[in-house]
């Protein structure tokens, strides 16, 4: 990329949606941190009391605005949230140097996420949580700690199951994507959609789609190239 390209990186990237569905987004958003604050505010709290966690704002983004993307789907959200906190207790307990546990938390609990397939960015934001507020979480102690990431992350869930499949056009969670191979006949005509009518598709939707018509065009470009050749192979 040379410096002009760069600069014009910069430039905001629009989001292809409509304004009532962008509205909607952040009215649901804001609903769900609401009453995640108030379920934990009236739960039983016998010593210890049930905190927000400031990364719960960060899944709401994925949730209510992208309730699609693999990245907010059930097992995302909670495995990316217990697995990620378990990186971030052993870092602030075995990690003397708050610098280096902040570092290792993030790091690990980036890598765990994606081998466990359950890579969601608010994840890795509970991580550094619980080294920066390592006095309080030591306190509280383990199980303790447990308790709030488990119930921080179980009500967000159970309001995304509320709040998306009551809205109009929304269905969460999404089904996991099923490969084919199917090649087509050797009749049937192929038709291959031009840039434009990607973009006119993507100003059509409902919701965010999390990825630029640049990027979805490659995607496409090389599935289709992939296609032809699997097609080319079985027709020898």
């Amino acid at each position: 990329m040379n410096f002009r390209d760069c600069c014009k990186s910069f430039r905001p990237h629009p989001l292809r949606a409509a304004f009532g569905e962008k509205l909607r987004s952040g009215l649901a958003g804001g609903l769900a941190i609401f009453l995640l604050a108030w379920a934990l505010h009236f739960l039983p709290q016998p010593q210890f009391p049930l905190l927000l966690l400031g990364s719960m704002a960060a899944s709401a983004v994925l949730l209510y605005a992208v309730p699609h993307s693999p990245l907010a789907q059930p097992w995302n959200l909670v495995g990316g949230h217990l697995f990620s906190a378990v990186c971030g207790w052993l870092s602030m307990v075995y990690i003397g140097d708050p610098l280096l546990a902040a570092g290792v938390a993030v790091g690990t609990s980036i890598f765990l996420m994606y081998v466990l397939n359950c890579l969601h960015p608010p994840g890795a934001a509970t991580a550094l949580t619980l080294v920066l507020g390592a006095s309080q979480f030591q306190q509280m102690g383990l199980p303790w700690t447990a308790l709030i990431i488990i119930t921080n992350a179980g009500i967000m869930l159970l309001l995304a199951l509320l709040i998306n499949n009551a809205l109009p056009r929304r269905q969460y969670p999404q089904m996991p994507a099923t490969q084919t191979h199917a090649a087509p006949p050797p009749s049937q005509t192929i038709i291959i959609p031009e840039q434009d009518d990607l973009e006119w598709v993507l100003s059509h939707q409902d919701s965010v789609l999390d990825i630029s018509i640049e990027d979805l065009s490659e995607v496409y470009w090389l599935a289709q190239q992939r296609a032809q050749a699997r097609y080319d192979s079985a027709t020898r």
